[in-house]
């Protein structure tokens, strides 16, 4: 991924040149290797934290790059790119990196068995955090209720907040070492120098994607909906899709699954309220009312998720199940 690293100076000439359509492009090249630095600096951090510290270090930058170009959607207005971005990353992960990875580990290595019981406390966060969608489509309708949905989106925030962190102090009473030989060699201040300096870098190219998907919707006729429920999500969570894949062929199931499934997880009941929150301190609430597709692509995908979870056993075919129903959702987006 380093080799991708020049695609920075090209966004950065770009964007001073207002080449606007190139722009898009260069800055979603250049967060793919940054968003893979800042993951190994968050690991090797792990490793000198100890294993609790480390965990939480893990939750809370797993998913920093997606966090910070939606961070630059909302304060830009983009409600519908940044829902979109939610309802893709949830998609993505339980249906494209999860396929993906219980494929390529089905066919090198068979069948593959993981901790049941962890995913299954992980796919049922999921499920509350999908209620919390569905409600307010169900009870919040016209511009009378706009109000009250605005308190019920802040109650539910923090709600789904609350049971987030307890979720993940329940995960970190189980035995898992953080601390992998690949990261290790990284000294504490080498890691916090990196982890700030790829921050940085990705905070300002998550603001050139942000401010070029306009004229991207006008040049090749995409709209801001797909944009955020299919290319956010991949070019955000890009490092850690590797990261599963390459887990699974290492015959590492366990990992994968918390990789995929943890992350969807952490976007639904870390990344969500978060935002909500941060929403509302800009000045430009948004609520929880999300569309009617993406509460239906999101119930479909965690469902998935939770009838693969039930025997601890993953086998080449559901991979393949999987990935056919990620293309499936994603040719619907594409031409809606």
């Amino acid at each position: 991924m380093y080799y991708l690293l020049p695609a920075i100076l090209f966004s950065i000439y770009f964007k001073i040149s207002s080449y606007e359509l190139a722009l898009f492009f260069a800055a979603c090249i250049s967060i793919i290797p940054l968003a893979g630095i800042m993951g190994e600096a968050t690991e090797s951090l792990a490793c000198h934290a100890g294993e609790r510290v480390g965990g939480l270090l893990n939750a809370t930058f797993g998913n920093a790059t997606e966090l910070l170009i939606t961070i630059f959607a909302l304060r830009a207005g983009l409600f519908d790119v940044v829902k979109a971005s939610i309802a893709g990353s949830i998609l993505g992960n339980i249906l494209l990196v999860l396929g993906l990875s219980i494929l390529v580990g089905g066919i090198k290595n068979g069948e593959q068995k993981f901790d049941r019981v962890h995913i299954n406390n992980q796919t049922s966060l999921m499920f509350l955090a999908t209620i919390a969608l569905i409600i307010p489509a169900v009870f919040f309708q016209g511009e009378k209720q706009h109000h009250a949905l605005e308190g019920f989106s802040l109650a539910v925030a923090s709600i789904l907040l609350v049971l987030y962190f307890v979720g993940l102090f329940f995960a970190m009473q189980r035995k898992n070492d953080t601390c992998t030989a690949e990261v290790s060699h990284w000294s504490k201040g080498k890691a916090i120098f990196i982890l700030a300096v790829s921050t940085v870098l990705i905070a300002m190219e998550s603001e050139f994607l942000v401010g070029s998907i306009e004229p991207v919707t006008e040049a090749l006729g995409w709209s801001e909906f797909f944009i955020g429920i299919i290319i956010i999500p991949i070019i955000g969570n890009a490092a850690e899709h590797f990261t599963a894949i390459t887990m699974a062929l290492r015959n590492k199931m366990d990992l994968s699954f918390e990789i995929a499934v943890g992350s969807s997880t952490q976007i639904a009941m870390l990344i969500t309220p978060v935002l909500v929150f941060l929403s509302f301190g800009f000045g430009t609430p948004m609520t929880m009312m999300f569309n009617y597709n993406e509460i239906v692509v999101v119930a479909l995908a965690v469902l998935i998720a939770q009838f693969i979870s039930l025997d601890g056993e993953s086998n080449w075919l559901e991979g393949a199940l999987l990935v056919a129903a990620y293309f499936i959702i994603a040719i619907a987006f594409f031409f809606l």
